[in-house]
């Protein structure tokens, strides 16, 4: 393929692509999912996306604080699904959040609503 820029480039530079003469693309080019996307399913890595964008929300609250400012702590979504009850979950997140002033009750029971039914997400095998 060659590249050939548009003539009129004074205020943005363009560039087109034309294909070599005697060169027929017979088939339209084939787009392939991305590796990630491949590996686990899109559906719920958003998932986890939009519950790790709320427990930072959520923890700019109870430490009323910048993001930049939260506390060391890793709430680690996929060991909390290892768990065997609730109860042992609420412990945890609730030792994690041990040095944190404001109440953390809601916080403990919406997250524990949020992760019920959630998959954890395992280390793809390599093929």
């Amino acid at each position: 393929m060659a590249a050939v820029t548009s003539p009129e480039s004074s205020t943005q530079s363009r560039v087109y692509f034309q294909t070599p003469p005697g060169t027929e693309e017979t088939e339209p080019p084939v787009r392939k999912q991305g590796r990630v996307t491949v590996k686990y399913d899109r559906k719920e890595l958003r998932k986890r996306l939009n519950l790790e964008e709320w427990i930072i929300d959520q923890l700019t609250d109870l430490y009323d604080c910048e993001e930049e400012a939260i506390p060391e702590l890793e709430i680690d979504v996929d060991e909390l699904l290892d768990m065997p009850s609730d109860g042992d979950r609420a412990s945890r997140v609730k030792e994690l959040l041990v040095d944190c002033y404001k109440p953390t009750d809601d916080f403990v029971t919406a997250l524990l609503d949020k992760i019920r039914g959630m998959q954890k997400l395992s280390t793809p095998q390599k093929k």
